[in-house]
């Protein structure tokens, strides 16, 4: 490489290290195009820069007849740099939309990162394409936070080409001798990104020849003011914020009673950290909820994120998808329902207490399983049976959490020997000193 390319795969690699984790083992998302492939030779042209371990992996989406052709190509790319290479083959079929195609893409990508043990899926994203990311918002009526585009890393995702320009990619590949894939699908004016890259660009530069510089200085105006509304609510000691891996919480007297564009921002940000855009519609179905006359109930947003009002406390949370899943308990390994996280090991009987997050039982066969309506359990040191529904509505566990609350169960029996945090029963009780399993509970 000549003295500019170096300088350009350095810059590429530094801005690598800065949003992936020493020694992390990175996805690289090629489809044969010229952008990803400059990625995956700039990368691997710097590798003992960035010191990552790189995987090269390409979607055939099916629609093109050339498909075949470009995952071959892309195979040869990866194999000639001794990367190890990951397709899959989708079979979308001519006249797949733009948004199911990648839709199904990056689930493809994100199946292949889990198999790698990849950390980072890096895309070849630059900010000829971030300018037109920020027309296409403006176009579909986004609100300011949406006009922040795309992040130089968000979750697994990781772009770090948004600081170069296409031209530049282009002339870094010419004087490598690297050709990549022309997909006519760029081109094509039906697709609106195509129509905005090959008529609406061109004609703004021709009046206003920095107009992707100043596109993508809107889009980092607003992403810093996205970032700002983040970290409002946990600037507002009023509000109470709660977090754990599930979702978050505020004080919902507090929120309601702030001006509705003060509250919108406030739950915007919080849908942003549990992976929920939250538009005019869905910030009107919340609202709703706040004002609602009991006090209390729920909204499905999307993405699997449900809004609650219980107790005086908003959550947004993701739903659990797996309620249903019965699941063995069986001494020195951990097994998860319902959100919790229940560990097994052997021990010696001793106090056995009616409440808490653990407890001993006699060993023997048993299952965990979410609770069901009908569900009724003997406490420890009661008379009679009481129902679990009522019981964590007495703990004050809110509705969306109560769905999918764990129970331990007799394997044989079916008697209900405990519920995690609420009430341990009579039953399976050890003896003092006998042999028992220690059972440990805790939601993530």
């Amino acid at each position: 490489m000549n003295g500019e390319d170096v300088s350009l795969a350095q810059r590429v690699a530094d801005r690598l290290s800065r949003l992936v984790a020493p020694g992390a083992t990175c996805l690289l998302a090629v489809s044969g195009g010229p952008d990803s492939l400059a990625l995956l030779d700039l990368l691997h042209q710097s590798a003992d820069r960035h010191r990552l371990v790189l995987h090269v992996a390409h979607i055939d989406h099916g629609i093109s007849p050339d498909s075949a052709v470009v995952a071959e190509q892309v195979r040869a790319a990866a194999q000639t740099r001794a990367l190890p290479f990951h397709l899959r083959e989708l079979r979308l079929g001519p006249g797949t939309s733009e948004t199911r195609a990648r839709t199904a893409r990056r689930a493809a990508l994100r199946a292949i990162a889990a198999e790698a043990d990849a950390e980072t899926i890096v895309l070849a994203h630059h900010a000829d394409d971030q300018a037109e990311t920020v027309l296409l918002r403006v176009l579909r009526g986004s609100g300011p936070a949406g006009l922040a585009a795309m992040a130089a890393r968000r979750g697994c995702w990781v772009r770090p080409l948004l600081g170069l320009r296409r031209a530049e990619l282009a002339a870094y590949l010419a004087g490598r001798g690297i050709v990549g894939w022309d997909d006519p699908a760029n081109r094509d004016p039906r697709h609106l990104r195509s129509w905005l890259r090959a008529e609406i660009l061109p004609a703004l530069r021709s009046r206003l020849p920095d107009v992707v510089d100043r596109l993508n200085a809107a889009a980092r105006q607003a992403a810093s003011a996205r970032a700002a509304w983040g970290q409002v609510a946990d600037l507002i000691p009023a509000l109470g914020v709660a977090r754990n891996q599930r979702g978050i919480s505020v004080a919902a007297p507090v929120l309601k009673e702030y001006r509705s564009a003060v509250r919108h921002a406030v739950l915007a940000a919080l849908g942003r950290e549990v992976g929920v855009l939250l538009g005019t519609r869905r910030l009107a179905a919340i609202d709703r909820l706040l004002s609602g006359r009991m006090g209390s109930g729920s909204v499905s947003l999307a993405g699997g994120v449900d809004a609650e009002l219980a107790f005086g406390r908003l959550t947004l949370y993701q739903t659990d998808q797996a309620s249903s899943v019965v699941v063995d308990l069986l001494p020195g390994a951990s097994v998860r329902s319902g959100g919790a996280e229940l560990r097994v090991s052997t021990c010696r009987g001793g106090a056995v207490a009616r409440e808490g997050w653990s407890t001993e039982i006699v060993p023997g066969r048993y299952h965990v399983r979410p609770w069901r309506t009908g569900d009724r359990i003997r406490p420890l040191g009661g008379t009679g049976s009481r129902a679990i529904s009522v019981l964590l509505r007495e703990a004050r566990v809110p509705p969306g959490r109560r769905k999918t609350w764990p129970v331990v169960v007799d394997g044989d029996d079916a008697t209900i020997a405990w519920v995690p945090g609420i009430c341990r029963s009579g039953a399976a009780v050890p003896a003092d000193g006998t042999e028992a399993w220690c059972v440990e509970c805790a939601f993530a």
